[in-house]
């Protein structure tokens, strides 16, 4: 299991890339192994507002459907469209072609209750 430590990882397993004023936002790893193989994602349209810690979509496998939370808040300005045809992405990559959407953070971004990935990794592997 791969704990990128350039990552913030939200407790509820979606994780966010910062580079400038704008988060790439997914699903971890670890989420994506105990989902099993994805079948269908539900995201929300560009222009949309993401709540940190609010549900933003659904991801759904063979296993289960299960909700995402946001790791940051702002504007969505992206949604990854190779998602639509090809969920499983999100199986075989999920820090790079298997991201969810981009957005501009909100200009008073806080990284309070964001976890680095040592902790991350401790609160998955216990």
């Amino acid at each position: 299991m791969r704990f990128p430590d350039e990552l913030l990882y939200h407790p509820e397993h979606t994780w966010a890339r910062i580079e400038g004023g704008v988060a790439t936002v997914g699903i971890t790893d670890h989420a994506q192994q105990e989902l099993g193989d994805i079948v269908y994602v539900e995201l929300p349209e560009p222009g949309s507002r993401m709540a940190k810690g609010e549900v933003f979509g659904s991801v759904e496998s063979s296993k289960s459907v299960s909700e995402l939370f946001g790791p940051v808040a702002g504007e969505v300005t992206e949604v990854n469209p190779e998602l639509d045809d090809a969920p499983e992405r999100i199986n075989d990559d999920p820090y790079g072609d298997g991201w969810m959407v981009r957005v501009r953070l909100d200009a008073d971004f806080d990284r309070s209750g964001l976890l680095d990935a040592a902790a991350y990794r401790q609160q998955v592997e216990g």
